[in-house]
């Protein structure tokens, strides 16, 4: 019977498995663990499967899992889950460098609980490109924030049915072959936004997306909507903060804070 440890941690309602595999090797394919513990009726239940490995180029470096297997690149939320759980775990300083698939990302402790880390430039804008699905025209913004992201601008946040349109617009043949996340925001003033989010590799809206919430964050400054800095209100109603300097298309200093915390720690039984 194998056993495998775990910590369970959550950044602005984004919840995870953490598997701390700097010492000891994990053992099992990190897909198939991805898929059978994230699962929340059958397995741990979760967003994603963070691993935490050694690194040359940093103080760790971070793998992240989606529950369908596939391997992303960034992970906001789950990054500054792992700032805090370094912190917490090794009694380290509060700064930390971190290797991502989207290269290595700085983070800061905050204050207990509450981690800063900063974003690599995005890539890839397209404005007010139009979408039609099922005889409805939408007009999407894209970006890549180190993991691509789709954002819909609306008045009615909560009426739209983002269980349909969040898949259409997710494998929509405009974001092919990879797909992307899709956000759909409500302006509420300048500095404050609302967000829901249907993460690809999830396939189904989640509590919250740091990636997502800085997407959302640079396309309404972009249009002329939004200024730094950005208060964004999530489903799951904890609030990220985006901070940014923006000189037309090219952002510096793009950072996401919020809440990061360790729920519990346990086994795995096989």
């Amino acid at each position: 019977m194998k056993k495998q440890r775990f910590i369970k941690v959550v950044g602005a309602g984004n919840d995870f498995i953490l598997i701390d595999a700097r010492k000891r090797s994990f053992r099992e394919k990190a897909d198939q663990f991805a898929k059978a513990w994230c699962n929340r009726q059958r397995g741990i239940g979760a967003d994603g499967l963070l691993l935490v490995l050694p690194s040359h180029r940093g103080d760790a470096r971070m793998r992240v899992f989606n529950p369908d297997g596939t391997e992303a690149a960034m992970c906001g939320n789950g990054l500054r889950c792992v700032a805090w759980y370094l912190h917490t775990k090794d009694h380290r300083d509060r700064t930390f460098a971190l290797e991502t698939g989207a290269g290595v990302l700085q983070a800061e402790v905050v204050r207990p609980e509450r981690v800063r880390i900063w974003i690599a430039p995005p890539q890839g804008l397209r404005l007010r490109h139009p979408v039609s699905i099922q005889g409805a025209r939408f007009q999407v913004h894209a970006i890549n924030t180190g993991v691509p992201h789709a954002v819909l601008f609306t008045h009615r946040l909560d009426r739209i049915d983002l269980a349909s349109l969040g898949p259409a617009i997710r494998h929509h043949r405009s974001f092919q072959p990879a797909g992307t996340n899709v956000d759909v925001v409500q302006i509420v003033s300048p500095h404050r936004i609302r967000i829901r989010t249907y993460e690809r590799g999830v396939e189904a809206e989640t509590g919250a997306c740091g990636t997502g919430a800085v997407a959302s964050a640079i396309i309404g400054s972009t249009l002329g909507r939004l200024r730094d800095p950005v208060q964004v209100r999530t489903a799951s109603g904890e609030t990220l903060e985006v901070r940014f300097k923006q000189n037309g298309e090219t952002w510096k200093d793009l950072s996401l804070e919020g809440a990061a915390r360790i729920l519990f720690e346990g086994e795995t039984v096989q």
